[in-house]
């Protein structure tokens, strides 16, 4: 059974996943970077720094949200970035940052679905996604659509949130993520699930090796696994 933001509504994932980041939009940057402490820009760093022998022209950024990964990925000095999202109101609130900070000319913010991605095979140098894939609907069909659109020699790169595995810090997280997370999430955020529905969604994704596991199945070669910060996220690599 998937882990839905809205555990009584008949809407399917997607949809209640759209709708869930529609009403976040706002506080959503905030919130990233309260509730981790600011650790997930050194994340996005070390991700992108995994993409600098490749030295993609093009890329593409899936779950883009309001745009931190794309941003980051003006290090690489790209020709183009493409930042796709479910959700308008992330994108509006991306579109602004990248307007007001001079990058509209690189970094392109559109609508489209993950799993059914608008572009031609063989398309991009480097796929980036920052805390995404674990809110895809169909998790496989999502991953192949990205070895689809990935031209060949071209790098995947993930970030997502994992379980710590140990012992002597796995009870400060749960407490964190399970109790503290969805607290301030409700007092800031106008949507009180969302930020329950994160620790559940977590704890039901395939992590680590079982995730790389899903990565080969579609495709992917030379894939790689990376626990950050013990373990509290994990950097996935691929090759096509």
């Amino acid at each position: 059974m998937q882990v839905v933001p809205y555990k009584n509504d008949s809407a399917s994932k997607k949809q209640q996943v759209a709708r869930m980041f529609d009403s976040i939009s706002g506080t959503y940057d905030f919130l990233n970077h309260f509730l981790s402490f600011g650790i997930d820009v050194l994340w996005r760093k070390k991700a992108i720094n995994t993409l600098r022998e490749v030295e993609p022209k093009k890329i593409l950024d899936i779950a883009t949200g309001t745009g931190d990964f794309a941003i980051e990925a003006l290090s690489l000095k790209p020709d183009q970035i493409i930042g796709v999202d479910i959700s308008e109101g992330m994108l509006e609130v991306g579109r602004k940052k990248m307007k007001d900070n001079g990058h509209s000319a690189i970094v392109q913010m559109q609508y489209a679905d993950s799993e059914n991605l608008p572009f031609a095979d063989n398309n991009f140098d480097a796929i980036i996604v920052a805390f995404g894939v674990r809110n895809f609907e169909n998790l496989r069909k999502g991953l192949s659509e990205m070895h689809r659109t990935l031209r060949p020699g071209g790098k995947v790169v993930i970030l997502e949130c994992s379980n710590p595995r140990a012992w002597w810090f796995r009870p400060f997280y749960l407490f964190y993520f399970n109790v503290i997370t969805p607290l301030v999430g409700k007092i800031f955020s106008k949507d009180s699930r969302a930020y329950s529905y994160l620790p559940e969604s977590v704890s039901k994704f395939p992590d680590g090796e079982n995730f790389t596991n899903i990565l080969a199945e579609v495709g992917f070669k030379q894939t790689t696994c990376k626990p950050l910060t013990f373990g509290i996220s994990t950097l996935y690599t691929g090759l096509k």
